[in-house]
This record gives structure tokens, sequence and C-alpha cells, in this order.
């Protein structure tokens, strides 16, 4: 008897510690919401110089992030009233700057080969790209617009906190013509019956055709449906189409204003892929307000651009180590060469007529060259300054990206440190506007990186 009672004392003893154990967790899990809730939390950046968009960094100023704000800048020191859960970070004088943005980006198809997408599996594809996301944030990109993808899915895993990755700006499923750039068929899949069997990579996501402004109307607004914050086409053809030499402009006037009817009234924008003259002029025509590219637009096209104000999102294209060539010899190389050869002009351009400028660098099928994702932002020192360079791929992205209006997922203010920006934040060990080179090295050289308000790396932690 007294063993049973024993064994009941200590099954009541453990299961009250059990309910007190977890009536606090709950407690202090009630209390620090509450505190949040409050704003009595709150991330103190203290003797840092600013970057803000002009040729020299501020004098050391503290920097306080309550919530995913930015709620107080100051050459003085920072009243913390009210502050109890405080994380402060000594700057020792290094450089704070607005959080890197991509304009022109692929989330799903950076680290797989083409054959893998349209043969390999789903799952694999999502949870290789949640990979890649991750090392996407911990280079200092902590925003991304997705130009063609399947990137609902991911988008949502990294808002929700599954997967640690950047901001997406999400497009969904390009949207291209029968030959078009995107479409991805061979001519053992032809001819294609209208409202028949979907391809493997419509399936996917990857991209949709669409040959009447029916069609185009129908693709687009199935991609807002999903949650797509900006509408991309393409409007020509591309390097790494088999079918779709660069010359072609492939969809009509028609087509084209079907999408940016749809996206307009969605309150978005439409952004198509376009080199020549002729398919970007048509688009304008049409009610496009981004330009993707545009390498081989002449003196006529841009200024028309900057009358309409039209946006251009390019890329620093070169042939050299970033290059991802084509085979040697093949119609894709020739291709690939002749954008490279019109790269210059398209910044001259860029400069000449003051065009609203972004930042991309449209990686594709290579990890090696993700890494290397940074880098590419410094080749633009060769028609740019520093200054210009980090202001475009900071403060003019995070523009482009308010484009989106309602359907912006993330509202407020990004690419700037000012009161009330969203708080996307990198801590450079250095001056970057003395040495680019260090945005190249981000491992090294970043040593906080912050995304809405959450610190995702802090080599300076005690």
């Amino acid at each position: 008897m007294n063993a049973t009672r024993r064994i009941i004392c200590l099954s009541i003893a453990l299961v009250l510690g059990f309910l007190l154990a977890f009536m606090e967790r709950s407690s202090a899990i009630a209390q620090e919401t509450a505190a949040d809730a409050a704003g009595d939390s709150g991330v103190l950046i203290e003797n840092v110089r600013l970057f803000t968009g002009s040729d020299e960094l501020s004098p050391p100023s503290n920097v306080l992030v309550r919530g995913n704000l930015i709620t107080d800048i100051s050459r003085d020191p920072i009243a913390l009233d009210h502050i109890v859960n405080l994380v402060s970070i000594d700057g020792g004088g290094r450089t704070l700057m607005p959080g890197l943005i991509d304009a022109h980006w692929h989330a799903m198809f950076v680290r797989l080969r083409p054959v893998e997408l349209i043969t390999g599996d789903a799952g694999y594809t999502n949870l290789a790209a949640g990979v890649e996301a991750t090392a996407t944030l911990m280079r200092g990109f902590t925003t991304v617009r997705d130009m063609g993808g399947p990137t609902f899915a991911l988008k949502l895993a990294i808002d929700r906190g599954l997967v640690v990755g950047p901001r997406l700006y999400p497009s969904g499923a390009m949207i291209t013509i029968t030959s078009g750039h995107g479409d991805f068929r061979q001519l053992s899949d032809l001819p294609r019956t209208i409202g028949g069997p979907l391809t493997r990579m419509e399936l996917l996501g990857g991209s949709m055709i669409a040959d009447s402004p029916d069609e185009v109307r129908m693709r687009v607004r199935e991609q807002l449906m999903q949650g797509a914050t900006q509408i991309k086409l393409t409007a020509g053809g591309g390097v790494s189409s088999p079918f779709s030499p660069l010359d072609v402009s492939t969809f009509t006037e028609a087509e084209l204003r079907a999408a940016v009817e749809a996206a307009e009234n969605w309150g978005t924008y439409v952004a198509v892929h376009a080199y020549t003259p002729a398919a970007i002029q048509r688009s304008i025509a049409a009610g496009v307000k981004c330009i993707e590219h545009a390498h081989l637009m002449d003196e006529a096209t841009a200024r028309l651009m900057a009358e309409k104000g039209i946006w251009l999102s390019t890329q620093p294209f070169l042939d050299d180590q970033d290059s991802n060539p084509q085979p040697a010899g093949s119609p894709e190389r020739a291709k690939q060469l002749q954008v490279a050869a019109g790269t210059d002009r398209v910044y001259a351009l860029a400069k000449k007529y003051d065009l609203k400028t972004a930042f991309g660098t449209d990686i594709l099928f290579s990890e090696a060259l993700a890494r290397r994702q940074g880098a590419r932002l410094t080749k633009l020192t060769r028609w740019y300054s520093a200054a210009e360079l980090l202001k475009q791929a900071t403060q003019a992205n995070g523009e482009l990206l308010k484009l989106s209006g309602l359907r912006d997922p993330y509202p407020g203010r990004l690419g700037v440190i000012e009161k009330g920006a969203l708080a996307d934040l990198l801590l450079v060990d250095g001056n970057p506007l003395a040495n680019i080179d260090l945005i190249a090295d981000p491992d090294k050289n970043f040593l906080v990186i912050m995304k809405d308000g959450k610190i995702y790396k802090n080599n300076l932690r005690k």
C-alpha cells in the first residue's frame, strides 16, 4: 500500500511539475509576445557610418530598430526608454548600408540544370531552391524580384519562417508564345493543340504558352490568382532558347495590351524580356512599365523610354568568367556574344538619357555563378561610381518594387536607411565606397545581416 501511495504521489508530483513548467513557459512566451507587441524589444546599432546614396558616408551615427522598422537615427545617443529586450551592436565605425536587392532573379532555376527542371522531381527542385534562398540572403541580398518560375510556395515558406531567405517578389510563370523565349518544347512535341494538354514546364509553373489576347489574359490572371506581384512576358527572342532568334518580336501589341490590362486591373504592372528596339517599342506602346535587358536598343528607343518614364532593368552581361558560356559554335553562343557586345551601349544610353535603371543578375543554372552575385554587382564600376552602383542595387531597386502597388507583399520603404523604413541592413567591415570589392566577399566582409528587423548573421556577437 505504501509503495502504491509513493507511486501515486510521485506521479502527481511529476504532473504538477510538468504543469508548473508549462505554465511558466507559457507565461514567459506571453510576456515576450506582450513585450514585442508593446515595442519593448529592439536592436541598437551604434557607431556606424551610413550609406545613404551619396558619394560620402555619414558621420558616426546610431540606428535603432524596433520590430521590423528603423525607428530612430541619430548622431547622439538614442533614448532607450521602455526597451526591455535590447540587442546592442557596436559597429566600431564600420559601414551600415541597406540590404542589397536583385531585380532580376530566378530562385527556382539557380541550382539545377535545364534538363533537371523538366524531367526531375518537383520536390527536389523546391528543396534545392530553399537551400539557395538561404545562401542568397547570406550574400547580403535581402530582397529579390523573381522574373519567372514557380516560386509561390518558396515565398510562403520564407514569409512563414520555415525557410530562411530574402523577401521575394514573384512573377510566377513567365508567359511566352509558341517558339518564343521560354518555350522549352522540342520539334517532336509539335503541333500544339489549342486547349490541349499542358507541357511539363507549364505544369511545373516555369512558363506558360499563350498565342492570342484571350490566352494571354487567362495566363496573366492565373499568375495573379496565385500571388504574382508583377507579370513577366517574353516580348522578344532569347539567348538560351533554341527556336527563338534575338531579332524576333514575339507577342503582338494586342496580346501585350491584354496582359497590361489584366495586370492593371489588379493594380500592378507588366515587365517584358526584350532586347531589340522593335520589341521594346511595341511593349511601350502596349503600356508595359519595365523592360528587362534591352542590350540591343538604339538611341531613339532610349529617348522614348526616358520620355515615357519606363524602367530599364538590365544586367552587366560580359564575355568573361561570369558569363556561363553557351556551347562553342552553337547558335546560342553567337546570340550570347551579340548580347555581351551590346552591354556597353545599353549602359551608355541609360546614363545619357538618365533612365530609371535597376540592377539584376539573371543568374541561371549555376550555383558557382550564384556565389558571385555580389561580384557581378561590382562589374558596374565599368560605367558607374561605387556610390551610383550601390544606390542602383538598393534605393533604385526598392523604388521599382513599389510599382506592384497594392500587390506589394511588403508595404514600406525598401533599399534605404531612413526613419520608418523596413529594417533590411548590412554591416560592412570597411568602406565600400572606397573599396567596392568588399561587396564581392560577403562571407568575410558582411559582419551583420538583418532582414525585416531580424538578425540572421552577427559576427560581432560576444
